[in-house]
């Protein structure tokens, strides 16, 4: 994989309805959309729907895929989110072209539409409250009752709406109702909301209107209008669907798009409800939409993640009718199988400890040849420098070792990596009795980690010299979450359940002076360590920050 890489998908249930479409002739060109509401930002469940359909309109000839702001409640929607949206759309490799819209685009011509369904009879303004309007629905086993307002004149009805579209009445005095069946078993067809009032300037259209459609309304009239084929949504909206299509065998539209349903994503350890994210960012449980624990697209764009690794993901979960909840390892392992192709290796301590060499010259020191990539030669060689003193994980020297501890205790030789073999022969420890160096000798035979008489050693550990070492703030990231469904969570709040460990920062890790040099989008393993890059927001040049995208393996696996 890599970030440019865009394979066609398998083929799904989806792709195989319009396939069909296109062979009986149906339709000669297919037109799909992304429609979010512009009231958050979007995360990983959303990369699902994203990949699905500018994926179609990639893979078909002379498809196209629109993006479509639903900007239909301007109490909630914002330009950051809008612009937002549009940034992890276009990074996650894809382009809308020129087809670019706005629901609000389309505000005369919807409301021309619920005109014609005041004259055709089929939607009437009701001055019920909204408590009212709710005792009046019924309930999954009792049929709704119809509103004394229900049949009020066609000519009342379009004054009533113009007036409420002037600004005339309250917020909540009255709504534009769908005149459809009370008693209907599917209780989106109990006179639905076509058209509330609200009292809000819009970012698109200003103080023009003081009612807002509603989205069942407003969404399958806007597909109609931009001639969408293939309307794909999730498993939420199947019940929906018969109000979908209700509303377009009233109107007299252009095209009358297919709804189809799949399953949404839902991943463990997190919460993908945008209600809860809002929660998690207001309440300051996270710092900010782009925080790396969040699944928002731009809290991973931040830790880390590729385009590439998403898509992939996307990919292998496939398209479904049926919902479940996908393990994070899966997202993990295609993150893992990107890095590694993609990231250079590099040597990083982050909880140093002096190791000195007490053999080698005081004054030397040298360039050892360090491997860029172990598969991909093209990625060639890099200068590490070494010198007497160096910095060692802290945890590659235990006391006391058992024989298959193959790190350093007295006595015990250990490769370091690309330079000598090293022999452990003391250690200094302060008035504590903890460890502050450790010092060993080394053998200048074995330069580049070889020994000429060929003795082998079975411990290799990775090290920076101590000299030439940059220091940096490296955060671990892990789990938002302790339990694999906090939204399922059946006693507290979901918040009780945020893992207390799900960022660790280490201060003062001391990396391999070529990763001073490393851009912000570059991703990087540190070897035994895991896949880091420099965090986009708070790394600076004398200050550096690596974020840790994903370890090495999956530590979770033990934990299931």
């Amino acid at each position: 994989m890599s970030d440019n890489s865009q394979e066609p998908a398998a083929t799904n249930f989806i792709r195989q309805i319009i396939d069909a479409d296109l062979e009986s002739g149906k339709h000669q060109k297919i037109i799909t959309r992304f429609p979010p509401e512009p009231n958050g930002y979007l995360h990983i469940g959303h990369a699902k729907s994203i990949c699905l359909n500018f994926g179609i309109a990639q893979d078909y000839p002379a498809a196209a895929c629109h993006l479509r702001f639903d900007d239909t409640n301007p109490g909630k929607e914002k330009t950051e989110y809008i612009d937002a949206i549009k940034q992890d759309v276009q990074w996650l490799g894809f382009d809308w072209g020129e087809n670019l819209h706005h629901t609000s685009d389309y505000f005369d011509q919807l409301y021309a539409y619920a005109i014609q369904l005041i004259k055709q009879d089929k939607a009437y303004v009701d001055s019920l409250s909204a408590e009212d309007i709710r005792l009046y629905r019924g309930n999954l086993t009792e049929a709704g009752k119809d509103s004394p307002f229900r049949n009020r004149s066609i000519d009342e009805n379009i004054e009533l709406l113009e007036k409420m579209k002037n600004g005339q009445f309250a917020e909540g005095e009255h709504l534009l109702r769908a005149k459809i069946d009370m008693a209907a078993p599917n209780i989106n067809l109990r006179d639905p909301a076509i058209y509330r009032i609200k009292h809000m300037a819009h970012p698109m259209t200003g103080d023009s209107w003081h009612i807002y459609p509603m989205y069942d309304f407003a969404h399958c009239v806007s597909d109609a209008i931009e001639g969408i084929t293939h309307s794909l949504c999730t498993l939420e909206f199947e019940d929906h669907r018969p109000l979908y299509d209700w509303f377009l065998d009233q109107l007299q539209t252009p095209a009358h798009p297919q709804q189809i349903e799949f399953s949404r994503l839902n991943l463990d350890y997190t919460v993908m409800s945008k209600r809860k994210l809002h929660e998690l960012v207001e309440g300051a449980y996270v710092s900010g939409w782009n925080d790396p624990r969040l699944p928002t697209l731009s809290g991973m764009r931040r830790r880390g993640y590729t385009p590439a690794a998403i898509r992939d993901f996307c990919s292998r979960i496939g398209v479904t009718k049926k919902d479940n909840i996908v393990e994070m390892s899966v997202l993990e392992n295609s993150l893992r199988e990107d890095l590694n192709v993609i990231a250079p290796r590099a040597l990083a301590v982050l909880d140093p400890i002096k190791l000195i060499i007490d053999n080698y010259p005081d004054e030397q020191e040298e360039m050892l040849s360090g491997i860029n990539h172990p598969n991909d030669p093209t990625m060639g060689l890099r200068d590490v420098p070494f010198a007497k003193e160096l910095y060692i994980e802290r945890d590659d020297y235990m006391e006391d070792a058992p024989k298959k501890f193959f790190r350093f205790t007295e006595g015990r030789e250990v490769r370091l990596r690309f330079a000598y073999y090293v022999t452990c022969t003391h250690v200094v420890k302060d008035t504590n009795g903890n460890v502050t160096e450790v010092h060993g000798t080394y053998d200048p035979d074995t330069r580049g980690g070889k020994s000429e008489d060929g003795r082998k050693v079975k411990g290799t550990i990775h090290w920076v010299s101590a000299k030439h070492a940059v220091a940096a703030e490296v955060r671990l990231y892990d789990r938002l979450f302790t339990i694999a469904d906090p939204a399922a969570a059946k006693e507290g709040d979901y918040k009780d359940s945020l893992n207390p460990d799900s960022v660790v920062t280490l201060k003062n890790c001391q990396l391999e002076a070529s990763l001073a040099q490393t851009s912000l989008e570059q991703r990087v393993q540190f070897e035994r360590q895991g896949y880091f890059c420099q965090d986009s927001i708070d790394s600076k040049l004398n200050a550096l920050v690596f974020n840790r995208i994903v370890s090495l393996r999956d530590s979770w696996a033990k934990k299931g």
